[in-house]
């Protein structure tokens, strides 16, 4: 009998930093309404990705999705590039 797996999560943001060899660093920014004011404040996560080939450029806007734990700060990987920075 096959197991079966459980959905893993997908974010997708922009590359911030491609210094590290073979790991790049994507911010998600969300807008969020502020509950007592409801203006819209901008809130940014930054999750460090897995990019095996080195692909990616500062500026690229990328898909990653959650894996096991690669390294300490590291548990996320890159799916695909959606646009390439210009």
């Amino acid at each position: 009998m096959m197991e079966k797996r459980n959905l893993r999560k997908e974010r997708i943001g922009k590359v911030t930093s491609n210094k590290m060899q073979k790991s790049i660093v994507v911010s998600e920014v969300k807008k969020v309404k502020h509950p007592m004011y409801g203006k819209y404040v901008l809130k940014t996560k930054k999750y460090v990705a897995h990019d095996e080939k080195n692909d990616c450029n500062i500026g690229d806007t990328v898909k990653i999705m959650e894996t096991r734990p690669i390294s300490k700060s590291k548990c996320w990987r890159l799916v695909k590039i959606i646009e390439k920075a210009k």
